[in-house]
């Protein structure tokens, strides 16, 4: 047993090194192609977001939401429900907690925060917790109706951003800025970094407890490993349809609180695009692990501080960033069917 343990850890290693090399060459292989000079872009690609402390701050900030998604998919998918609304769970929770900041200019700033993000976490919570619940119901695939529900989401935002909410002042299609109590700390100026990332790491530590170390993760693992073993076992299956979206749409949920109180301070429409479908990459880069979110969050902001970085510097476009992303998403998810299918093969070897 432990020599496999030992086995699967070099695979899974090597896998994730072969995933990560790949998109490196391919990045190198693209701006080749696209720039005129491209040993500045790649140094600026590859070394630009560890130039400065502006570069490299902002880098670690990308990686706040995805860690927050990362961790929503990763509950998910260790309960073998999938989570696909994550887009429109973000952007509602930003939504909502611009409105409660709005709605309470001369509250205090701790507290008026702290229900900020609570309200981001309980709208993301209700939307996903649906999936769950037309699941448990009438066997709904979920994968279908939390991605409706995320565009229909979507849509509703982007009416009261540029409806009701818009800010006339603003030449961007945006709400007013919430009141600066209710502002981040900026821990690394003259970045955006802020206190989000003490907040991301905590519910990392907290979140793999739950998982690996009570008596409801240790459920929703089996649930996961086996639903009929685990409705033989007397654990209520049906609950465990319900609780992992529920507490998926939660971490989303406050992404985009966390989003709009430490970086953007106002809703700007579509500001969300990517964090949801990002952090189901990173979560199969971290193999659904919630200590591997951390690196897998950060590796990926990486990829879009670099692109970022080398357009500033050079002759490259920022889609460049969104090419490398998209490649390693389908490399990922390439291993990760293959991973499934080879458990599936072993296990009916040992039936």
């Amino acid at each position: 047993m432990h020599i496999k343990k030992v086995n699967d850890f070099i695979v899974n290693i090597s896998g994730l090194a072969i995933t990560i090399g790949a998109s490196f060459i391919i990045a190198i292989i693209l701006i080749f192609i696209l720039s005129k000079e491209p040993g500045r872009t790649i140094y600026y690609f590859f070394i630009g977001p560890f130039t400065n402390r502006y570069y490299f701050g902002n880098m670690i900030n990308t990686a706040i939401p995805l860690i927050f998604t990362g961790l929503g998919i990763s509950l998910a998918f260790k309960s073998s429900v999938f989570n696909l609304g994550g887009e429109g769970q973000v952007y509602s929770g930003a939504l909502i907690a611009t409105i409660v900041c709005l709605a309470l200019p001369n509250t205090n700033g701790y507290f008026g925060a702290f229900l900020a993000l609570v309200s981001a976490m309980l709208v993301g919570a209700l939307l996903a917790g649906l999936s769950g619940l037309f699941k448990m119901k009438w066997d709904t695939n979920e994968l279908i109706s939390s991605f409706l529900i995320s565009n229909a989401v979507i849509l509703i935002v982007n009416y009261f951003i540029t409806g009701p909410l818009d800010d006339p002042n603003s030449y961007l299609l945006t709400t007013s800025t919430i009141p600066s109590q209710y502002h981040f700390l900026k821990i690394f100026p003259p970045s955006n970094l802020n206190i989000g990332i003490i907040l991301a790491i905590l519910t990392i530590f907290f979140i793999y407890f739950l998982m690996y170390h009570s008596h409801w993760g240790y459920e929703m693992r089996m649930c996961g490993l086996n639903r009929e073993f685990s409705r033989y076992g007397g654990i209520k299956v049906c609950n465990y349809f319900i609780l992992p979206m529920f507490l998926s749409g939660a971490l989303h949920g406050v992404a985009g609180g966390i989003s709009i109180l430490g970086t953007y301070h106002m809703c700007i429409k579509e500001f969300s695009f990517g964090m949801g479908w990002n952090g189901i990459a990173v979560a199969l880069i971290a193999r659904n692990n919630p200590i591997g979110v951390l690196p897998a969050a950060i590796f990926f902001a990486y990829l879009n501080a670099g692109a970022k970085t080398a357009m500033l510097h050079s002759d490259v476009t920022f889609e460049i960033a969104a090419v490398v992303q998209s490649v390693v998403f389908y490399l990922v998810t390439a291993r990760a069917i293959y991973d499934i299918i080879r458990y599936k093969i072993e296990r009916d070897k040992m039936v």
